[in-house]
């Protein structure tokens, strides 16, 4: 049996295919893995509310870790672990300062989602994640309404637009937040510690684990931490090159089941 006891997989792009799905193979490789006494986790940008299916579906009873890392949430009982939100005045200024240049903006407060008006970004953002929205208008008044930080802020608009955003948000944000893209279109905001590596590293040590004893795969900017802190940290064949720049291994792509390649290999080293 091999070293490696903690395994924790990204979702979208990396555990799911193109169709939201994850293959019978992989599902298979999995069950096998958690039989053999690994402990299997997702760690992915989405919310709790839209990882629990995935998670159910592959009977996995553990922490996941969501929302980049800013929730870790118990399965089996639902206790909140971790929680590191925004800090409530900076993602008022977030929200504002992407408002203000039309671009569609998603708040995430007590695991619901949040936006201004139902956009066509909006409906595509629901139809990938699979929960219900909510359109309340002005955000920033939500916030104040609420007085409750969000887990989550994510400014969803092309590619470009992104990155010019993100370069303005990193000016002023770049000290006090954490800011990375999950996907071309997307710009995730969120607490300077909410990343997978420190969600990782927290149930590493909840395990009695050392780092050199996780395996972490992902495909995307916001998976960095978490393959940089794993001891093999691997990156899907479907990634970019400067991410796969940085992996210990490059899989295969997540139509060709490559988790499931990395649980043969390194798991059981078939």
């Amino acid at each position: 049996m091999t070293r490696y006891r903690m395994l924790a997989i990204d979702l979208d792009d990396t555990l799911l295919n193109s169709r939201l799905q994850i293959s019978p193979r992989t599902k298979e490789a999995i069950r096998r893995a958690r039989d053999a006494g690994v402990h299997v986790t997702l760690a992915t940008g989405r919310m709790y509310r839209s990882a629990l299916p995935y998670a159910r579906e592959l009977e996995l009873n553990l922490p996941l870790i969501t929302y980049q890392g800013a929730l870790i949430k118990e399965v089996a009982t639902e206790e909140v672990l971790l929680h590191r939100p925004l800090p409530l005045e900076l993602a008022r200024e977030a929200v504002a300062l992407a408002s203000s240049q039309g671009h569609h903006v998603n708040v995430y407060l007590d695991d619901n989602l949040y936006v201004g008006k139902l956009t066509p970004e909006a409906e595509k953002y629901r139809k990938i994640s699979g929960v219900p929205i909510y359109p309340v208008g002005d955000l920033v008044k939500l916030l104040d309404k609420r007085g409750v930080a969000p887990t989550k802020v994510l400014v969803v608009g092309e590619e470009t637009a992104m990155d010019e955003l993100g370069e303005q948000m990193l000016d002023r944000f770049g000290k006090t937040l954490h800011i990375c893209k999950s996907k071309p279109h997307f710009l995730e905001l969120s607490h300077p510690e909410a990343t997978k590596g420190h969600a990782l590293d927290t149930l590493a040590r909840r395990w009695d684990l050392t780092r050199d004893q996780v395996i972490a795969v992902g495909d995307s900017y916001n998976d960095l931490e978490m393959i940089e802190y794993a001891g093999l940290g691997v990156v899907m064949g479907n990634a970019c090159p400067d991410i796969k720049a940085k992996a210990d291994y490059i899989t295969q792509s997540n139509e060709q089941d490559g988790v499931a390649e990395v649980i043969a290999k390194f798991i059981f080293e078939d």
